[in-house]
């Protein structure tokens, strides 16, 4: 059987195990959504996997969930559709189980909230996985007894509100295990959340190989990428590429993406009168063949929870210049090994990292090769690896757990069991 372009199979052979992963919108664009993905379709190979997507507001996904993967929704928000539930009175009251401190609670309603608790309650399932935090304290309070309850962290704790952190304080100790994609969240969690009992693990994001040709370091092309927001701090590097093409006018920065900054962006290029030099290019899906046309790829943000970016444009064979702002790039990033690492908010130090790539044909390419090389660690295979070791473990712990619970309750109900049948007892 053959592979889907840009997975491999999972190293090991272990129990197949089904695995249900409950995500805000699996019909959208996004990180999360493309890094859920990623790990399904690589799980599926040896497990049984589904995608619930708790909306669905368009017909066909974005991103294939690959021929092994099960994708389903539980609210239709399809105008036009037979099955649309924006009728619904309960669509328009409001949501009582996820948490009003988070961000997508709008969204939310006592629809949803019924919705999710009719899923969670009836699902038969080993391990059954949320992608946000409102998700996942739907998974901690309304999950039936059995299936392992693992909530993903994909943003940081640092930039949760002091409500919905004590929203998440509140119920996350019913969860079996919380995992992050950077270890620094992951050190957060462990010193702030009061967590006894439930496993706390970094585990990064996952990016395909790209199908294509690496890029050669010969274009003479900056490329960043991301919607454009504030944290992304494009406005920075707009005004270092300034210097950059001060120096040397023959190259070129691309910035791919949209946002409500676009309008703001472009005045600012004109008013430094890089219209020739700095180019909004739009959303671009797939971004591979963009990546690949360029030598460097630049990362500016304020903040990054991981950095799908520079990972992407590292396995496109780019080097990143990047601010080392927290969480992401210095987990992925090996300063002056296959890119740069600079201070947060300093254009000057931005324009002269680009510069010493730019002005160095030798380096920019040994650079690009590191990349190429370095970031295979990130591949959807060893990643999900990670996974499958860490939901086998947890499964297997709760199988032990469930039967200690049942021999001593043999005590409880009269059944004669000795301590060496309990001293016997292994996970299933």
């Amino acid at each position: 059987m053959t592979c889907p372009r840009g997975t491999s199979r999972i190293r090991g052979r272990r129990e197949r195990m089904h695995i249900s992963f409950l995500i805000h919108n699996a019909y959208g664009i996004g990180g999360t959504i493309r890094t859920t993905y990623n790990l399904a379709r690589t799980l599926g190979e040896q497990h049984d996997v589904e995608i619930v997507s708790v909306f669905r507001h368009r017909d066909q996904p974005i991103f294939d969930p690959g021929p092994h993967v099960r994708l389903s929704h539980l609210v239709d928000i399809r105008k036009g559709s037979p099955t649309y539930d924006g009728a619904d009175p309960d669509h328009a009251r409001p949501a009582k189980v996820f948490p009003s401190s988070e961000g997508r609670y709008k969204q939310y309603s006592a629809l949803t909230d019924r919705r999710i608790a009719e899923h969670l309650r009836q699902l038969e399932a080993d391990v059954v996985v949320g992608t946000r935090p409102g998700l996942n304290v739907h998974i901690a309070r309304e999950a039936r007894r059995g299936p392992v309850r693992v909530g993903q962290e994909h943003l940081t704790l640092s930039t949760h509100s002091r409500g919905l952190k004590r929203a998440l304080r509140g119920v996350y100790p019913r969860l079996d295990a919380v995992t992050t994609v950077t270890e620094a969240d992951a050190r957060t969690y462990r010193g702030q959340m009061r967590l006894p009992g439930v496993r706390i693990e970094a585990v990064p994001n996952s990016v395909p190989e790209p199908g294509l040709e690496p890029a050669d370091g010969t274009g003479k092309w900056v490329v960043a990428a991301g919607r454009l927001a504030p944290v992304k701090r494009y406005d920075l590097l707009i005004r270092a590429f300034a210097k950059v093409s001060a120096a040397r006018p023959d190259w070129r920065l691309r910035i791919y993406g949209g946002g409500a900054q676009h309008d703001a962006l472009r005045a600012l290029i004109d008013e430094l009168g890089l219209y020739n030099h700095v180019f909004l290019m739009g959303p671009a899906n797939p971004l591979d063949p963009e990546w690949a046309k360029g030598s460097i790829a630049a990362v500016t943000s304020s903040l990054e929870s991981f950095g799908m970016t520079i990972v992407e444009a590292m396995r496109c064979g780019l080097p990143v210049v990047s601010t080392d702002c927290p969480h992401g790039p210095a987990e992925i990033i090996d300063n002056g090994v296959d890119g740069r690492l600079v201070p947060s908010g300093d254009a000057d130090a931005v324009a002269g990292a680009l510069l010493d790539l730019i002005n160095n044909d030798e380096l920019r390419q040994q650079m690009g090769q590191a990349a190429l090389k370095d970031a295979a660690r990130f591949d959807p295979s060893r990643v999900a690896g990670r996974y499958d070791s860490l939901f086998a473990d947890l499964v297997a712990r709760s199988g032990l757990r469930g039967t200690l619970h049942r021999a001593r309750g043999g005590l409880l109900s009269g059944a004669l069991v000795t301590k060496d049948s309990l001293r016997k007892v292994r996970p299933a």
